[in-house]
């Protein structure tokens, strides 16, 4: 089974795909990060947004999208922003017919530290300990959705 996790942003778009084996083993297969101007229109980076992450879908064909459930934010042009590009991933999914799976980020930080409240620093230390990750990664949102998707593989071991 193939999952592909997404931490949505309109400047930054982080994801990672796992295949999860009949042995019930869980590998992290590639991250990355999607990256867009400011200065460029919104329609433009919402596009490109559009682009890439079709591309990692027609080369991995993940059974699975998994997002990070949005709360309240303080900062409304955030969540406006994250809104709209959890909007293409939805259409994405929705033209591939992929299901959609919602994490909270409390059950994220549990899942990977055991500790609901967890703060970045632990989570990433936690995600270096247990995953085999072959580059260095600059960017939060990169860890982010490489968080979310091995939280959801962790709390589905019995997916195939």
């Amino acid at each position: 089974m193939v999952i592909l996790s997404i931490d949505s942003g309109v400047e930054k778009t982080g994801y990672a795909v796992f295949s999860k084996t009949i042995e019930k083993k869980t590998e992290l297969l590639v991250s990355g990060l999607i990256k867009t101007d400011k200065d460029l229109p919104s329609q433009r980076r919402i596009n490109i947004i559009f682009d890439k992450l079709a591309e990692v879908v027609k080369k991995y064909r993940p059974e699975t999208i998994v997002l990070e459930k949005l709360f309240f934010f303080k900062n409304q042009k955030t969540v406006i922003e994250v809104s709209q590009a959890q909007g293409i991933v939805l259409l994405i999914a929705g033209m591939k017919n992929i299901k959609i799976h919602f994490l909270t980020p409390l059950q994220i930080k549990e899942s990977i530290t055991g500790y609901g409240r967890a703060d970045k620093k632990s989570i990433k230390k936690m995600i270096d300990l247990t995953i085999k990750i072959n580059k260095k990664i600059k960017e939060d949102d990169e860890y982010d959705a490489i968080a979310c998707g091995f939280a959801y593989c962790s709390m589905n071991q019995n997916l195939l």
